[in-house]
């Protein structure tokens, strides 16, 4: 009776063991940082998972981004919301594929000094290098429509 006792200690102290093991390398691997090359040099970037998104409300006021994610906006100067006192649009594009329409967005933007953001995925940045060129001289904002794994290291091949 006390070798079965002792033999499933010893088999849920392992268990145990592993799990803790286990626990620990996860949050150690999560954590871990990553270095990339960019056009502007090599750069440190956390490979932490982030979730995005927005808690959407129905009093037709801003959606509310959580405590988090406001946090790294701030940090990296970044821009989710507009101010809702004043009466702005922010107009964004989604540049996943090119079907022919972007040149000719890009022509009636400049011609009525308007400026977008264009959110590109890194197929359309590694394919339409001068449509791309021509958003940044023209002043418009390129987002990442991609998930960061599939942009780092040496995917990330644009010559702008």
């Amino acid at each position: 009776m006390r070798n079965r006792i002792r033999k499933q200690s010893v088999r849920n102290i392992g268990i145990m063991v592993l799990l803790i093991v286990t626990i620990s390398l996860t949050i150690i691997q999560s954590q871990q940082e990553e270095m990339i090359n960019t056009n502007a040099g090599t750069v440190s970037v956390s490979t932490k998972k982030i979730e995005w998104g927005i808690k959407r409300n129905d009093n037709h006021e801003q959606p509310d981004l959580g405590s988090e994610n406001r946090k790294i906006l701030e940090e990296n100067n970044g821009i989710a919301l507009g101010n809702s006192e004043s009466k702005v649009i922010y107009l964004t594009f989604d540049e996943g594929y090119e079907a022919g329409y972007t040149t000719q967005i890009l022509k009636i933007l400049k011609e009525n000094d308007v400026k977008a953001t264009f959110f590109l995925t890194a197929h359309y940045i590694n394919t339409q290098e001068e449509l791309v060129r021509q958003m940044i001289d023209e002043g418009h904002i390129i987002g990442n429509h991609t998930p960061i794994s599939l942009m780092s290291g040496n995917n990330i091949n644009v010559k702008c």
